[in-house]
């Protein structure tokens, strides 16, 4: 049986966008953090495995979390972690809210709206900072902040990668009532070109400046048009890039 650690991407906590038990941790914290870290960070990148088929993702999954009870040793980052928070007296909980989130990654790949997208987050990012205020012994009334910047750091992470995700996973972490906003602001971006273009050659001073009902019909139309062809040339663009350009 492999070590679900060979599945892992080769990225570690130094290549990550933010600090990772950095110098401004007191050192008797760094350890718990990595072994945190180390575990979370196998467990995403086997429910990011492009070429694993998501039945075995799902079972590795299980089974890390089964590492972190004690119910096996079969893989080293989820006995170093279990040792860890055995030492510390802490639940393996935010853990295996991250296993929830990776298991949702491996099963859905697209997110309704905000509150939908929140929901992950409170799997996916939220834990992450719970654990580093448990490990400082931060009492629980400062999650409602970590919770929030939390949130807000996966959502950058979200957008950063979203090209990424969308080509080689299928997965969508922009809520799909944002991406239906995309057309209604290519409309009204239209509408205003069109105001434009009219009002340098009327003065609103002695005519009226308006579209009417034709004139909004047919800009609301071109911006429809316009913005579902700009989406579909953004795919397709992305679709026969080359890898790594």
């Amino acid at each position: 049986m492999m070590d679900a650690s060979v599945l892992r991407s080769g990225k570690g906590h130094r290549d990550e966008n933010f600090p990772v038990a950095s110098f401004l941790i007191h050192p008797r914290h760094r350890e718990p953090i990595l072994a945190f870290y180390n575990f979370v960070r196998t467990a995403d990148d086997i429910a990011d495995h492009a070429a694993l088929p998501a039945p075995e993702k799902l079972t590795l999954l299980d089974r890390l979390d089964r590492g972190l009870t004690g119910a096996n040793d079969d893989d080293a980052v989820a006995v170093r972690l279990r040792q860890a928070l055995n030492a510390r007296a802490l639940s393996p909980k935010h853990a295996q809210d991250l296993l929830t989130a990776f298991r949702l990654d491996v099963t859905k790949l697209r997110y309704r709206d905000w509150d939908d997208l929140m929901s992950y987050c409170a799997f996916s990012a939220m834990p992450v900072g719970r654990f580093v205020c448990d490990v400082h012994g931060e009492s629980r009334a400062v999650w409602p902040a970590n919770d929030a910047l939390c949130a807000a750091l996966q959502i950058i992470n979200h957008l950063q990668d979203c090209g990424e995700d969308y080509r080689n996973l299928n997965r969508v972490y922009i809520a799909q009532d944002a991406l239906r906003l995309s057309l209604e602001v290519s409309v009204i971006n239209r509408l205003a070109h069109r105001l434009t273009r009219i009002l340098r050659h009327r003065d609103p001073l002695s005519e009226k400046v308006h579209l009417g009902i034709p004139g909004v019909a047919g800009g609301t139309a071109f911006g429809i048009l316009h913005g579902a062809t700009q989406r579909m040339g953004r795919r397709r663009a992305g679709a026969h890039k080359p890898r790594g350009a």
